[in-house]
C-alpha cells in the first residue's frame, strides 16, 4: 500500500460539507463588507455584509472581531473560485420562523423595535423575521398619524402565521383590549358612588367632558362642571387636564361625574346670607323681557323683576340695563327649597307700604319668568 501524501492526509482530516449544512466558524478576516472565516474545510468561508443582516448600513468591524465564532450556513460549497459562500442571517431568519412559531402557538407577547412605519402599518424584525403589524390592529382607536411609532418599542401577538407565503401578521390591539378590560375590571372593583378620584381629560365636547379614570371614562357634563354657569366646556378643560372628580352616579358600564362638591355649595350659607331684608350686590347675568338674573355668586341668581329695577316705569330690562352690569339690590323675596330669590332695586328707597306691595309681585313673577325660560 503507498503511503498518502501530506496533502492528502490533511485533506482526509478535514470535514466534508454540504450546501444547507450549519457548521460553526471562527473569524479570521473582517472588512467592512464582508468577513473570512475558518469552517474546519479545505477552503475558508466568505460571509458579506448582505448575507450577515438586512441593515445595509451595518459596518461589519463594528459587529465582529478577529476570534469570534458564530454558527452560520452554508449556501454554496464552491462559489466558482473555490470559497464557501455562507450565510448568517438565513440561519438566523430559520430560526427566527421556529421561534415565531412557537411564539403564535403559545400567544406569546413578542417585544420589537419598530423598524418602519408604512402606509398600512407598522414593520418589526424578530430574529431576521419582519412582521407586518396592519394600522387596524396598531390600536383599540383609530390611528390617522403612524409615525409616533417610529423607533418604539412594542409589544403584539403573533395572530397570522403562514411561512409559506412568508405572511407573519402582529397584533398589537388585542393587547391594549384586554388591558383595558383588566383595568377596567379593577377599577369599578375599586370606586363607589361619593368617591373623589383623579382623572385626566380626555376629550371635551359642546355637552361636558370625558374623564380617563384610569380603567374607564366618566361623563364630566357641563351641568356638574360648576355650581355656577359653565358658557362652554372647551372654555373650562382642554385635553390633558388632571381634576379631582367627584362620582355621581354608576350605572352598568356608565359612569356620571360631579365637580359639585358639597362643602362648596353656594347655598348652604344662603338662608343667612339672602335673608329677606338684606342688601346685596351682584352683576346682570342674562336677560328676559321679565326681569334681568343677577349672580350674587357663582351658582346663585336672582331675579330682578322688571317692575322693582326702577321707581320710574321701565318697558324692558335691556332699556336700562347690559349684561355684566352691577346692581345693588335688597332680598325681597328667598324660597330656599325651590333655591329662589327675588331682588329688588325699587325697595332701597320706597315708602314701607310700597315694599310690601312690591315684594309680593316679584315674588309672584319669579315662578312666571323661570317658567318661561324653560
Amino acid at each position: 500500500m503507498s503511503e498518502l501524501t501530506f496533502e492528502q492526509m490533511l485533506e482526509e482530516s478535514l470535514k466534508t460539507i454540504h450546501a444547507g449544512e450549519v457548521v460553526e466558524g471562527t473569524v479570521i478576516d473582517v472588512k467592512p463588507d464582508e468577513m473570512v472565516l475558518n469552517i474546519g474545510y479545505k477552503s475558508d468561508g466568505i460571509l458579506t455584509k448582505s448575507e450577515y443582516t438586512n441593515d445595509n448600513s451595518v459596518d461589519l468591524t463594528t459587529v465582529v472581531k478577529v476570534g469570534d465564532t458564530m454558527e452560520v450556513k452554508v449556501l454554496k460549497v464552491n462559489d466558482g473560485e473555490g470559497q464557501v459562500v455562507l450565510t448568517y442571517k438565513r440561519l438566523a431568519a430559520d430560526r427566527g420562523n421556529k421561534r415565531i412559531e412557537e411564539a403564535y402557538n403559545n400567544k406569546e407577547v413578542l417585544k420589537a423595535t419598530v423598524a418602519q412605519v408604512l402606509d398600512g402599518g407598522l414593520s418589526v424584525v424578530v430574529d431576521e423575521v419582519r412582521i407586518f403589524i396592519p394600522a387596524s390592529l396598531v390600536s383599540d382607536t383609530y390611528e390617522k398619524d403612524l409615525t409616533k411609532y417610529a423607533g418604539q418599542e412594542i409589544e403584539f401577538v403573533i395572530s397570522e402565521y403562514n411561512p409559506k407565503r412568508r405572511r407573519y401578521i402582529g397584533d398589537r390591539k388585542q393587547l391594549i383590549v384586554a388591558k383595558k378590560a383588566e383595568m377596567q375590571k379593577e377599577l369599578f372593583e375599586r370606586i363607589k358612588e361619593g368617591d373623589v378620584v383623579e382623572g385626566v381629560v380626555k376629550n371635551v365636547t359642546d355637552f361636558g367632558a370625558f374623564i380617563d379614570l384610569g380603567g374607564a371614562d366618566g361623563l364630566l357634563h357641563i351641568s356638574e362642571m360648576s355650581w355656577g354657569r359653565v358658557e362652554h366646556p372647551k372654555k373650562v378643560f382642554k385635553v390633558g387636564d388632571k381634576l379631582n372628580v367627584l362620582i355621581k352616579e354608576i350605572s352598568g358600564s356608565k359612569i356620571a361625574l360631579s365637580l359639585k362638591f358639597e362643602d362648596a355649595n353656594p347655598w348652604k350659607d344662603a338662608t343667612e346670607k339672602y335673608a329677606v331684608g338684606n342688601v346685596v350686590t351682584g352683576k346682570v347675568a342674562r336677560m328676559t323681557d321679565f326681569g334681568a338674573f343677577v349672580e350674587l355668586e357663582p351658582g346663585v341668581d336672582a331675579l330682578l323683576h322688571v317692575s322693582q329695577i326702577s321707581k320710574e316705569h321701565v318697558e324692558k330690562p335691556a332699556d336700562v340695563l347690559n349684561v355684566g352690569d352691577e346692581v345693588t339690590a335688597k332680598v325681597v323675596d328667598f324660597n330656599e327649597a325651590d333655591k329662589k330669590i327675588s331682588l329688588s332695586v325699587k325697595a332701597l328707597s320706597v315708602e314701607p307700604a310700597q315694599k310690601e306691595e312690591d315684594a309680593d309681585v316679584a315674588a309672584v313673577d319669579i315662578d312666571a319668568v323661570i317658567a318661561s325660560e324653560e
